[in-house]
């Protein structure tokens, strides 16, 4: 007999009954084929997720941060979303901030309480939890103090966490191959919408031009060769040109890119980004050049 009073995450497979006579290939087909659920799932939710990047875009160019919390899977992924977010798009490392736990905590909701004291009015709060249902994410979603945006990123509908956030994004996956290992369709689910979330936001702020990383920090290597192409492919030039213009603009591919545009200096170029609030598609499209 099904038990209909677990969660949907927590359920059996419909195919379970089977798993143990099938071989290491077939197993792997019924997996491959509820993954292929995800992407439908994370679809169905593209109005929410849409509605939480311009309310969290909107936060952040006020001055505001964005905070994650989650535990157990949902807390790892977000912490991994958060960690990307400084080298991908060069934001300040306290931009984005994953707050987890692990153990006892995730059953208590003043553990999450006391993770949340660190929000502030103004401030965008997103809780990850597969079932909807964790305390520690509830509770730091109940904690945040008002004027902050409570947004909450589950895979099952109508659930406690959703109940307090104002933009709910709920992504169904239903039951897993191995009951209760959301970190499997769920986690996957999970991560698409964090990128979604996280890219969508700096997109919006002006951190991504013609689908290129052009607020890229240039820490290492390789990501300081990346903007050198970046830089020699956008702005049409030799990629000599572009490393001396990358490194006039200080390491700032958006500064090099309206130097190069407009002919301009890279305190000039500053200028023109600061006014059009770092949106480099704003000065770029249909600027002409400057004296040469």
């Amino acid at each position: 007999m099904v038990n209909t009073t677990l969660s949907e995450t927590e359920k059996a497979h419909s195919r379970a009954g089977e798993f143990d006579s099938l071989g290491t290939l077939a197993f792997l087909e019924v997996m491959n084929e509820a993954d292929a659920s995800v992407a439908p799932a994370v679809r169905s939710a593209l109005p929410a997720i849409a509605a939480a990047i311009a309310a969290i875009a909107q936060r952040l160019a006020a001055g505001g941060r964005l905070h994650y919390f989650g535990a157990g899977t949902s807390g790892q992924l977000a912490v991994l979303d958060a960690m990307e977010c400084p080298t991908t798009f060069g934001v300040a490392p306290d931009l984005v901030l994953a707050h987890t736990c692990a153990g006892a905590d995730e059953d208590d909701p003043e553990a999450g309480g006391r993770a949340a004291s660190g929000v502030a009015a103004g401030d965008a709060a997103v809780g990850v939890s597969a079932s909807g249902e964790t305390l520690f994410t509830v509770g730091a979603l109940r904690a945040v103090p008002d004027g902050v945006l409570r947004v909450s990123l589950t895979c099952v509908p109508g659930s406690s966490l959703a109940a307090v956030a104002e933009i709910a994004v709920e992504t169904p996956t239903g039951a897993e191959v191995v009951a209760g290992s959301t970190r499997l369709k769920a986690g996957t689910a999970q991560k698409l919408v964090l990128n979604m979330l996280s890219t969508g936001t700096f997109a919006q702020l002006g951190y991504v031009y013609r689908g290129r990383m052009v607020g890229v920090a240039l820490e290492n290597a390789k990501l300081r060769a990346r903007a050198a192409g970046i830089v020699e492919e956008l702005g049409e030039v030799p990629h000599a040109e572009a490393e001396r213009a990358l490194e006039a603009a200080g390491g700032d591919v958006r500064v090099a890119l309206v130097m190069l545009r407009t002919r301009s200096g890279a305190a000039a170029a500053r200028e023109r980004l600061a006014a059009a609030g770092w949106r480099l598609h704003a000065v770029l499209n249909g600027a002409e050049p400057g004296p040469g």
